[in-house]
C-alpha cells in the first residue's frame, strides 16, 4: 500500500521560495502518476501541478506558471515541488497525490477527483 509524507512546508516572505519533498513508502512510485494540490482556507483543494510516471509529462495550474516546478526521482520514490517568487495567495496546505498506471499525458488529469492515494499535508505560508 502507498504511503506519501509531505515535507519543507513553512512560513516564507513574499517572494522567498520553499521546496516540497513527496517521499513514498510501501510501493515504488514509478508506476504512479503524482500531483500536488493546496487548499487554501474557505476554499476547496485545487490542482498545482501534475506529472506522469516517467516525468516527460507535467502540468502547472495558471496561477504558478514559471514560479513552480514540479520533479520526481524514481530511484528516490521521491517528487517535489519548487515554489519561486511565492505570494501571499500561494499560502495554504500543501498535498502529494498520487494515481497508479502510466499515462502519455497529464493534460487534464491534475484534478482532485481522480487521484486515489493522499498525503497528510505541509502548511505553507506566505507572510510578511
Amino acid at each position: 500500500q502507498l504511503t506519501l509524507v509531505e515535507s519543507g512546508g513553512g512560513l516564507v516572505q513574499p517572494g522567498g521560495s520553499l521546496r516540497l519533498s513527496c517521499v513514498a513508502s510501501g510501493t515504488t512510485l514509478s508506476a504512479y502518476v503524482v500531483g500536488w494540490f493546496r487548499r487554501a482556507p474557505g476554499k476547496e483543494r485545487e490542482g498545482v501541478s501534475c506529472i506522469n510516471s516517467s516525468g516527460e509529462s507535467i502540468v502547472y495550474a495558471d496561477s504558478v506558471k514559471g514560479r513552480f516546478t514540479i520533479s520526481r526521482d524514481n530511484d528516490q520514490n521521491t517528487v517535489w515541488l519548487e515554489m519561486n517568487s511565492l505570494k501571499p495567495e500561494d499560502s495554504g496546505v500543501y498535498y502529494c497525490a498520487a494515481i497508479f498506471g502510466w499515462t502519455r499525458t497529464v493534460q487534464g488529469l491534475c484534478v482532485e477527483r481522480r487521484f486515489d492515494d493522499w498525503g497528510q499535508g505541509t502548511q505553507v505560508t506566505v507572510s510578511a
